[in-house]
């Protein structure tokens, strides 16, 4: 999502106004006579405020100016809705408008279709954990989110799972020195566990020739059928480092076992 454009919906954003307190005060006064025109000069006044929100969403595959669109109903709705007599802040006051808009639209135009309860559960417990961390200055873990909301923790994790967006087996999802590690390699092989080929005799010598180390994870990658994941958390070295010694075994055991 390129957000770094100087239009966006036709809007010059290097250009857009920038009002002073004074003029806010003097504008709102108007907007709540009526006056269209003023509250068209606020909503371009604070059209910067928009695009600083739309960059939270940067990591979504959403078009810039569909969110800005949006981002500008959630703008109009704060407007409308705002109260000058409460001492706050208008930017205070419409952020959370308008990132509560473009969550809205999010979460309806996601291709897999969520069920409302579940959708609302999610925002909940996002809702929840960004609260709890402004006021406690750390992230809650998932107890402590399901005590707040009254929720069981079950719940919460089954609603967030399924609003994520879809992954592909192919997506990477950690690189380092050039060994990218992908969604595929975090899933457990059932038909390893199944097979004969390896406890031929063949196999057990070339894997007798590997280190400790090796031996283990090759063991618990295709005997047991383990993610690299569990074996990385269960020998206690990085999930990089269980794919460089998986494919150096592998390697080494070919080259005993090719003919």
């Amino acid at each position: 999502m390129a957000l770094n454009k100087v239009e966006i919906c036709g809007v010059n954003t290097a250009k857009l106004p920038v009002l002073t307190e004074a003029e806010k005060e003097a504008l709102f006064c108007k907007i709540k006579q009526g006056d269209m025109e003023a509250r068209e000069q606020y909503i371009k006044g604070n059209l910067r405020l928009v695009l600083s929100v739309i960059k939270r969403f940067s990591g979504s595959n959403e078009n810039a100016d569909d969110l800005f669109q949006i981002g500008c109903i959630g703008l109009m709705k704060a407007i409308d809705n705002f109260n000058t007599e409460l001492d706050v802040k208008f930017s205070t006051y419409a952020v959370p408008m308008i990132i509560g808009e473009i969550r809205r639209y999010l979460r309806d135009n996601n291709v897999i279709r969520v069920s409302r309860s579940l959708r609302d559960t999610a925002y909940k417990a996002l809702y929840t954990r960004e609260a709890y961390t402004k006021k406690h200055l750390k992230e809650p873990t998932i107890n402590e989110i399901a005590e707040e909301i009254g929720i069981a923790k079950e719940e919460i994790v089954y609603a967030m799972d399924a609003i994520q967006n879809p992954l592909s087996l192919y997506d990477p999802v950690y690189s380092e020195g050039g060994d990218a590690l992908y969604v595929m390699d975090q899933i457990s092989d059932k038909k390893n566990k199944e097979e004969n080929w390896v406890e031929s005799i063949a196999l057990r010598d070339a894997m007798s020739r590997l280190s400790d180390r090796e031996r283990r994870i090759i063991n618990m990658r295709f005997y047991e059928g383990k993610t690299q994941m569990e074996v990385a958390d269960e020998i206690c070295i990085s999930q990089a480092q269980v794919s460089r010694l998986e494919k150096n075994a592998l390697k080494a055991m070919r080259s005993y076992l090719k003919p």
